[in-house]
């Protein structure tokens, strides 16, 4: 009896041992039942593969969307367009030009309202430097920008031969973007940003941006559409930028603004194409005409100087005799203010067609548009720098300029 109970217990040991045995086995061989929760935490996460971009110049780039974290900018206007779609917390360098605590830096434009550097001064002021910028630096710095470790470098250096030397000697994509003649609205502008969206995984802020500079410029052109050409006063635009600040001759027959808020420009028909300076005479020709003045803020330094060394300057001007002179912001400073050229054209649309445009408040328009291109409400801010004079106004020429 002792030996059957002595065997039965053996054999008891040794199933437990073989189940044990199993056990060991199946936690090395069998598959495993994991719920999808589980699953997504045990999978390495896919890989981006890598695409060929082509870039606002007609360059083939391979890049990896969404993948880069260390980015420069270069050339005017580079920063600002690369401000409008990317994060400006992956920028790991940047311009002097963009740096307002600089010392030593190009100044030019400081007075000037630059959106894009009011919005993210401080984050630029904690930066190094990728190069000196401004419209005296026509080359790219390599080794100020090899010296912030790019993953990738947003340019607005439109050669292609330096553009592909400069990538190859830096190792990393360079990509080229452009705006245009007609800066906001320019189907070059609405290809940029669509770059920018793909390169950095910002597809849907790339196509919120362009819809709404779309539907802005369709809701003017919609609301001057019906107006009779005998019912448009003539316009004149002056002291428009083109390398530098210009004065009262400096004007365009094709300003763009004009344009889309269906403006008669006086110069219509005189083939003076892109920013050009008039002769004295034709801008005394064209004065009886002239039944709205629009002038760019810039050009007021000046325009001052030359009108207190002559007051009768502006005594063949209609709008001028008359009380007709109103103050646009500067639209350009270190190239293209793209926010300010849409808010712009806001307001040459009210001061030209006022009754139209009476429900339209200049500094809600201005939040409204610098809200969506950076984030931000930027109106109290333009109109406090010093060559806003205030902002958006009409002049009292005698006290303006007195």
């Amino acid at each position: 009896m002792k030996m059957k109970k002595m065997i039965a217990l053996l054999m008891a040991l040794a199933m437990v041992l073989t189940l044990c045995a199993c056990g060991a086995e199946g936690e090395e061989t069998l598959p495993l039942v994991e719920t999808e929760a589980q699953t997504a935490q045990t999978q390495a996460p896919e890989e981006t593969a890598e695409i060929t971009v082509t870039d606002m110049i007609g360059r083939e780039v391979k890049i990896i969307p969404g993948s880069y974290q260390r980015v420069v900018c270069i050339g005017a206007g580079a920063l600002r367009m690369y401000s409008y779609v990317g994060d400006v917390g992956l920028l790991c360098g940047v311009e002097d030009i963009d740096n307002v605590t600089l010392d030593n830096r190009p100044a030019m434009f400081d007075s000037v309202a630059r959106p894009y550097v009011l919005a993210n001064e401080e984050v630029f002021s904690a930066l190094p430097s990728c190069g000196v910028g401004g419209p005296m630096a026509q080359t790219a710095e390599a080794e100020k920008i090899l010296s912030c470790n790019p993953d990738i470098v947003i340019s607005e250096f439109e050669d292609v031969e330096k553009e592909d030397a400069l990538q190859e000697q830096l190792g990393v994509p360079v990509i080229t973007l452009k705006a245009g003649p007609d800066g906001v609205f320019d189907n070059a502008f609405a290809g940029s940003m669509a770059l920018l969206g793909t390169i950095f995984g910002a597809e849907e802020r790339a196509e919120e941006l362009i819809s709404f500079v779309s539907s802005e410029m369709a809701e003017i052109k919609a609301m001057t559409a019906g107006i009779d050409e005998a019912e448009k006063p003539g316009v004149y635009i002056c002291g428009l930028g083109n390398w530098g600040t210009t004065n009262h001759l400096a004007t365009a027959e094709n300003y763009v603004s004009f344009e889309v808020a269906n403006v008669r420009n006086v110069l219509s028909g005189t083939g003076i194409q892109g920013v050009q300076s008039i002769e004295e005479e034709k801008f005394v020709s064209l004065g009886e005409d002239m039944d709205i003045m629009i002038m760019d803020a810039a050009a007021v330094k000046n325009i001052a100087p030359l009108y207190a060394e002559d007051p009768a300057m502006f005594d063949t001007c209609k709008a001028w005799t008359e009380g007709e002179v109103y103050l646009e912001m500067a639209y350009n400073a270190y190239y293209t203010n793209f926010e300010i050229t849409l808010i712009n054209t806001w307001f040459i649309a009210k001061t030209v067609y006022p009754e139209l445009f009476a429900d339209i408040d200049m500094t809600e328009k201005t939040n409204e548009v610098t809200e969506m291109f950076q984030g931000t409400a930027l109106a109290e801010e333009i109109f406090a720098c010093p060559s806003s004079f205030g902002g958006y106004q009409k002049i009292d020429t005698a006290a303006f300029f007195g």
